[in-house]
């Protein structure tokens, strides 16, 4: 499911082309902003506060082409999708474009509802990359809010260590540990070790908490 306020933003040098690709999204309900050369895309997303939705790039423009686009996306850090319009010359372009971390390539002339379907799934793409940030940052944030004690127990936990195996380790008593288990479980909002431990696998926080 896609953003109904997520844009897609076109981008192509052709004023018909452009044309004819804002009617096709719009058609679809599709929110879109054109953009007539890669510079002017750049300084319509750096003016947004969280840009979102997904970028539908022409390989051939001037005065930057599009690979020269993506790779300047890259550079600022803007993670929207990206789906390059390209010719038949163009394929192994795109495919080093895709290498860099563009979603997917559309050959033209193009298949209107195959490009329309390419969109809605890098829209939804898009979404799932909001949530994971946001899942992402709500975990750091409740992590931040763990004394040492309670992070070093943490960890412990999430590497399988029973209570008395981290009593050990950490040469602090059986029910310190308990105590402190207890606490951090409940400022992370969990319930066992299997969920710590998945928590601090999927956003990778383990090392970069046992880094502190």
């Amino acid at each position: 499911m896609s953003d109904p306020q997520a844009t897609v933003h076109l981008v192509d040098d052709e004023a018909a082309v452009l044309d004819a690709l804002a009617f096709l999204m719009r058609s679809h309900g599709l929110r879109v902003e054109t953009h007539a050369s890669g510079p002017a895309l750049l300084q319509a997303i750096e003016q947004e506060f969280e840009p979102h939705g997904c970028i539908v790039l022409d390989v051939r423009m001037e005065p930057l082409s599009g690979l020269q686009v993506h790779d300047e996306l890259i550079a600022r850090g803007i993670p929207m999708p990206v789906i390059f319009l390209t010719g038949h010359g163009d394929i192994p372009m795109a495919v080093d474009a895709m290498q860099k971390g563009a979603i997917d390539f559309v050959e033209k002339p193009f298949n209107d509802q195959a490009l329309v379907n390419k969109v809605q799934r890098a829209l939804a793409l898009d979404v799932h990359r909001q949530r994971e940030a946001r899942a992402h940052a709500d975990a750091s944030g409740k992590l931040a809010t763990l004394t040492d004690r309670e992070r070093e127990v943490a960890l412990l936990v999430a590497a399988g260590k029973l209570n008395k195996q981290v009593a050990d380790e950490l040469g602090i008593a059986i029910r310190t540990v308990e105590v402190h288990r207890a606490r951090a479980f409940t400022k992370l909002g969990l319930r066992s070790a299997a969920e710590l431990a998945t928590l601090l696998e999927r956003f990778e926080l383990k090392r970069e908490k046992g880094a502190q």
